[in-house]
């Protein structure tokens, strides 16, 4: 039996029957529910003019229940995922005596609004920086005004407006915003059973369990998996594709689990990217700038990292460190559970070693030890812009070294073959050999063999496999024994600006 979908949005529950399940929230909001302060642009993900935010109850580690709120691009989110959650739109901003929100009123103060199309996309962007900040009881800091701003790419009122809008919305009056009335509501909605909606032949499973999961991966073995809906929702919006059925993995709450074992992570499928590069920081800092430049904060908020792997884009910049590392996959079914290293997993462009009834439960991440050397992490990212664009080129290194020599060498480049794949000549040209300049320049050229890269739209074939050797050497002279650069003296964002006369 068909059931509704139910969301809370202004002030009551919004049940909805009948809807195509591909149909985006962008696209309720605007035709059916006639809201259009939210805008579409690119209706890709990328622009930022539909940033909503989605309020989720969770139970933090048995410390009782608390409301999640994460801006999200509503032009790639399917419908059917806002059960038993919060929306909210910039509609959502009007204080109870007419008055406009601190938000709001800041970008009016420092002048950060000119056509206005994509206004209320930084509104909603600031909005949940600001609720953030409240909560926290805490000023933003610069990174986490970059951070929020990240997936809003108009700048036709320039950048520093919307920055200064930023720091002076906690100048302002502070309205209240009851958590915990939202929480009791999105209590009362949740439900004790799995959905299950069908409209038109099609229908769309949300699970709460992993043997309801596993059951209904055997029962549609041809489903869709859906997660964070942030490549899935593109092939809606943009290439028209039917989805057919479609299994959600968005209210299992055993795939939200972080799990630290004493030598390894362990994240769920249903862990945000944003949550998974926070907790492995902790352990890998050298992956925050990655971190950071991963899409933009939206898409971190919605995608998952298992989901950024499941996918088996030849680009995912999450792929080239995590193999880099030794990383497992956990495939989970009805019955039976089985690992695999993640570098065996891709079998070719778009083909996975993943059987029709199994998902992808979890991603096991290594962690350093105390004994022994240790390998030494880096990774890099080229692209034509640094927030929130597709890599040309993704390295990641993991070398150990013993006494000047390479102990061991785990190479791994994103964009250069049609999977992520290690450089094997590479390494072979290293391990053993000591740490020296010549050596590095032989592995190098070693990459030629490795690896002939496409030409396409990001960059030449020519420039990719220069740009990976280059990336090597930059590796060295991070590392290497004799005076390391510093990462700042190599990393091209970190540079200080030059005056202007040089510049001419």
């Amino acid at each position: 039996m068909s059931e509704s979908i139910r969301f809370y949005y202004q002030g009551k529950v919004h049940e909805v029957d009948g809807q195509p399940l591909t149909r985006t929230v962008l696209q309720y909001l605007r035709e059916d529910l006639h809201c259009t302060g939210t805008k579409e642009g690119c209706a890709e993900g990328d622009c930022g003019a539909c940033t909503v935010v989605i309020g989720e109850l969770h139970d933090r580690d048995g410390h009782g229940e608390r409301v999640d709120l994460r801006s999200v691009n509503a032009c790639i989110q399917l419908l059917p995922t806002l059960d038993g959650k919060a929306l909210f739109t910039v509609e959502d901003l009007k204080q109870s005596d007419g008055a406009l929100h601190p938000v709001q009123q800041a970008l009016v103060e420092c002048h950060a609004s000119q056509c206005g199309f994509c206004t209320p996309g930084f509104a909603m962007s600031l909005w949940g920086l600001y609720l953030d900040c409240q909560q926290a009881a805490c000023a933003p800091s610069e990174r986490q005004i970059v951070d929020a701003l990240s997936g809003n790419l108009c700048r036709c009122t320039g950048y520093r407006p919307i920055v200064d809008a930023a720091r002076r919305m906690g100048d302002l009056p502070t309205p209240a915003f009851e958590r915990v009335a939202l929480a009791v509501q999105l209590r009362s909605m949740q439900r004790s059973v799995a959905l299950h909606a069908s409209v038109n032949g099609q229908t769309f499973h949300a699970p709460r369990t992993l043997e309801q999961l596993f059951t209904l991966r055997a029962t549609y073995p041809r489903a869709r998996i859906l997660s964070g809906s942030t490549d899935v929702g593109l092939w809606v919006t943009k290439q028209m594709r039917d989805l057919g059925d479609i299994i959600y993995l968005g209210q299992v709450d055993a795939l939200k689990n972080i799990t630290l074992d004493r030598d390894q992570l362990e994240i769920g499928a249903g862990v945000s990217l944003e949550q998974a590069y926070a907790a492995i920081c902790q352990h890998y800092p050298a992956l925050d700038e990655l971190w950071q430049r991963f899409a933009s904060l939206p898409v971190r908020n919605a995608g998952t990292l298992v989901g950024n792997l499941a996918n088996g884009s030849p680009i995912g910049d999450s792929m080239p460190w995590l193999i880099a590392l030794d990383a497992q996959l956990v495939l989970g079914s009805l019955g039976q559970t089985r690992t695999l290293p993640l570098e065996n997993f891709y079998l070719a462009y778009q083909k996975q070693d993943l059987r029709s009834d199994e998902v992808v439960q979890a991603v096991r991440i290594p962690l350093p030890c105390n004994t022994g050397p240790q390998p030494v992490l880096r990774t890099y990212k080229l692209s034509k812009r640094f927030d929130q664009d597709i890599s040309a080129v993704c390295a990641a290194f993991a070398l150990t070294f013993d006494d000047g020599k390479v102990a061991a060498a785990r190479i791994v480049f994103g964009g250069m073959a049609a999977t992520p794949q290690r450089a094997a000549a590479a390494e072979a040209a290293l391990h053993g050999k000591a740490w020296d300049e010549a050596n590095v320049k032989s592995a190098m050229a070693a990459l030629a063999l490795d690896y002939a890269p496409l030409s396409d739209m990001r960059a030449s074939s020519g420039y990719r496999l220069r740009a990976a050797q280059n990336l090597l050497y930059r590796y060295w002279l991070e590392t290497r024994a004799d005076d390391p650069l510093p990462i700042e003296a190599l990393r091209v964002f970190g540079l200080p600006a030059q005056p202007s006369e040089v510049r001419k």
